[in-house]
């Protein structure tokens, strides 16, 4: 395959250009309910070509591997008609290399009829186990990614990329008000992460069942206390996004706003991208254009002090690549997005997180949200009322509201209780969904924290 790519590539006649071939295997089942909603497996080889002329760029997809190097002329030629300016493409360390996966299960040795037992025992915990469930979602995925890739720049790497998860949901409902809960685990490295998840299904559907029971949360200024799911979500969406420079190159005022250098919290705050941690679902030896992944602190120490970068994106900003180029798929252009992002942990018992809150929330796990440059909107999965130092009854409704930077800064204290999160689903970015992607932090405590409620 090197060979083939390498040769390919002397058809160029644009100032750079580069190939991605993948193939993969894919199986995917999924209940709704009492009735299987989605079931299929399958395999496909293809890629794409990207070149770049005076700044411009071409594209070329294929589902062939003949005639390669017409398909790299082709995209040259394309990238000819729109390139009017300077090619802009930062320098990075010539790779060479091919990293098989290490899996300790391999998912592909197991029959698609244990796959399919498997979700029929959770989706049949999940609507046994509570008097108000009315439904469930309970699926199972599993990809195996090859990728091939080779650059004008003399680059090229192979890599496997595996991916199994289990995606475990319950809807419950009394009259008009439905609540829900979500469970998931993901993994690159084992089949055993979606093994024996029976109590994680009964918990789904009891929570489910006792949020609806479950008062709703007082609205105004509170103290929060964000488990590690939640902040992990937090800091992900509210602040990992805006870091990725080719949204900050396109947005001045975010530019400014996201100045290295900045104060951003206290001096216990960091906050890390990293894809080069060992095989989590958010990591890879280099990203989709080449580029070895890394640790890259995006706050230090409180301070600002990093931003996610492809290529042309460090060129364009003068700064480094950080390996953060990725592609959903084959058939799609790399884009800059995370990889494992998390806050880093700091030296605060949990337990006196609670301690020093006399009444508060504690906001647990996700069920989405929306962002708006520096604006965020979270809703937890379920909270609990903190008084007195300790963690009391159940609520339901608990929504997050602020800016960003105003958030970070009222941070007040980091758990020692690192958890790196690896789930079903993944992160969405300029149409391409879902992308495998880790986070985490430890518990944190925010101050006069915005709660949406009566």
């Amino acid at each position: 395959m090197k060979d083939l790519l390498i040769e390919a590539l002397k058809k160029s006649t644009a100032d750079y250009a580069e190939i991605r071939i993948e193939l993969q295997q894919r199986t995917w089942l999924g209940y709704r309910g009492r009735e299987m909603e989605s079931a299929g497996s399958g395999s496909h080889c293809g890629g794409i070509v990207r070149a770049c002329f005076k700044g411009g760029w071409g594209l070329v997809r294929f589902d062939s591997l003949e005639g390669l190097g017409d398909q790299v002329r082709e995209a040259c030629h394309c990238a000819r008609l729109v390139g009017h300016e300077k090619t802009q493409l930062a320098e990075t360390i010539q790779v060479d290399q091919e990293k098989p996966a290490k899996m300790k299960r391999d998912f592909r040795g197991i029959s698609l009829d244990d796959k399919l037992k498997l979700i029929t025992r959770y989706n049949d915990i999940v609507l046994k186990s509570a008097p108000n469930v009315r439904s469930s979602y309970v699926s199972y995925s599993d990809s195996f990614r090859t990728v091939h890739f080779a650059s004008s720049r003399g680059v090229y790497f192979m890599e496997e990329r595996p991916l199994v998860a289990c995606y475990v949901s319950a809807t419950a409902a009394d009259g008009s008000l439905v609540q829900r809960a979500t469970e998931s685990r993901a993994s690159a490295v084992t089949f055993d992460v979606v093994l024996d998840l029976e109590s994680v299904a009964e918990e789904v559907a009891q929570r489910a069942d006792a949020l609806l029971r479950a008062p709703k949360v007082e609205g105004g200024q509170q103290t929060v206390i964000l488990n590690p799911l939640m902040a992990g979500v937090f800091v992900h969406e509210a602040f990992g996004h805006i870091s990725e420079a080719d949204f900050l190159y396109e947005n001045p005022r975010m530019s400014e706003l996201m100045r290295l250098c900045r104060r951003m919290g206290s001096d216990s705050l960091n906050v890390i991208d990293d894809g080069s941690i060992d095989r989590t679902i958010g990591s890879l030896s280099f990203d989709d254009e080449g580029t070895p992944t890394n640790k890259t602190y995006l706050i230090k120490e409180g301070v600002l002090s990093g931003h996610l970068h492809s290529l042309e994106t460090a060129a364009k900003m003068g700064e480094q690549p950080t390996g953060n180029a990725r592609a959903i798929g084959r058939g799609v252009p790399p884009i800059v997005r995370m990889t494992n992002t998390y806050i880093d942990k700091g030296d605060t018992p949990v337990a006196e997180l609670f301690a020093d809150v006399d009444k508060g929330v504690y906001a647990c796990n996700s069920m989405g949200g929306q962002t708006e440059f520096e604006m965020f909107t979270f809703s937890a999965g379920h909270g609990y009322r903190i008084e007195n130092g300790q963690k009391g009854e159940l609520i339901r409704d608990v929504v997050l509201t602020g800016n960003v930077f105003e958030t970070l800064q009222s941070i007040d204290a980091i758990g020692d209780d690192l958890v790196l999160h690896e789930g079903g689903g993944g992160c969405g970015k300029g149409g391409q969904s879902p992308l495998p992607v880790g986070l985490g932090s430890p518990h944190i405590r925010i101050r006069n924290v915005l709660i949406g409620g009566d």
